[in-house]
């Protein structure tokens, strides 16, 4: 007489990949890059430490992939604008600049994970190199999806899309440094202004 058996589901690759970066960002967010270590992060994912090394190559992977995920998530956000443009180009500049500048409150602990290993990363050469390399990555994936969004508008920009890119990546890092140290410091329109102003193009004379 056979017995019925339960035959556990293994998760799958994505799902083990979701729950090992949870964990990191966890593990990140409390005890910051360096003091950070593997065997916790795949302990609070329920896996083994060869599950994590076997998905991801290290601390240093697990921080791109997590970076990624902020990139994609802010991305995200400028196209979900732009598809749904507000009634002037002025308000969905405005509207952008808010979402940016409140993403940068709700991420405090990635903040100040992302400026702990630029210090690190520019302080390695071989670091350095890949952190460029990733940057470029990301202006490059930037630059292409607003351009496929403003091709659906009727928005064109003074200047390229990828310089765009490159002034307002710069422009959260730097109000981001402001923030985390006074929480006043940083008005919610203060980016939309700026933006809207690097898109103006000053009157010629005459």
């Amino acid at each position: 007489m056979s017995r019925n058996r339960t035959v556990p589901v293994r998760p799958s690759r994505d799902d083990v990949r979701t729950r090992i970066l949870d964990a990191a960002s966890d593990e990140f967010a409390a005890k910051g890059f360096a003091d950070a270590r593997v065997d916790a992060i795949a302990e609070a994912a329920g896996f083994t430490k060869g599950a994590v090394y076997s998905n991801f190559g290290g601390k240093d992977d697990l921080f791109y992939a997590l970076l990624h995920q902020q990139i994609d998530s802010r991305t995200d956000l400028a196209v979900a604008v732009l598809a749904d443009l507000p009634p002037t180009v002025d308000a969905a500049i405005a509207e952008l600049g808010a979402r940016l500048t409140a993403s940068i409150g709700r991420n405090r602990e990635w903040q100040m994970l992302f400026f702990e290993y630029w210090v690190r990363a520019m302080r390695d050469p071989q670091r350095r190199a890949a952190f460029a390399e990733h940057r470029r990555a990301v202006r490059a994936q930037i630059t292409e999806r607003v351009e496929f969004a403003l091709a659906q508008t009727s928005v064109r920009l003074e200047i390229p899309v990828d310089q765009m890119a490159l002034v307002i990546l710069a422009l959260t890092n730097g109000l981001s440094v402001e923030a985390l140290a006074d929480d006043e410091a940083v008005p919610a329109t203060l980016l939309g202004e700026v933006i809207r102003g690097l898109l103006t193009r000053p009157p010629r004379d005459g």
